[in-house]
């Protein structure tokens, strides 16, 4: 049976404290944040921490995540493998939160998942719950 996760992540403002949570069966089961941080950080570290949870809970089972980031769906899947082939370097400057990129991309690889992307704030109930979360991990909340 596959197993769905949701995440999200958030900062407020933007670059500011910030929060990421997982959310599974209408609860959340990873929450986290940072003092100094930013959204496109707290979004790749939720989706870290849901392959991370996954791996823990549930070896060898089916997967999906669903993100409403279509940036990291695109860093994993798309521009990833690319830049990890030539060195991590790509040809129009630095690729930014390097060490996050490389950490998310090593689990991803090694623990395969399926990346769904879902559009943010349309009332999606599961993505709009993960939404909440981060919002509160980013002010303390913690599981």
């Amino acid at each position: 049976m596959t197993k769905v996760l949701w995440t999200d992540g958030s900062a407020e403002p933007n670059p500011g404290p910030g929060g990421y949570a997982v959310i599974m069966d209408g609860k959340p089961v990873r929450l986290g944040g940072a003092e100094a941080t930013t959204n496109i950080k707290m979004e790749g570290t939720a989706i870290l921490e849901a392959i991370k949870f996954a791996k823990a809970e549930f070896p060898g089972e089916g997967i999906e995540i669903h993100t409403d980031s279509q940036f990291w769906k695109n860093v994993l899947e798309i521009w990833a493998p690319k830049w990890k082939a030539d060195g991590w370097k790509k040809r129009n400057g630095e690729i930014k939160n390097l060490e996050l990129v490389k950490e998310v991309f090593r689990f991803y690889k090694e623990n395969p998942v399926k990346l769904i992307w879902v559009r943010g704030h349309v009332g999606t109930e599961m993505n709009e719950l993960a939404d909440e979360w981060a919002n509160r991990a980013r002010e303390g909340e913690r599981v």
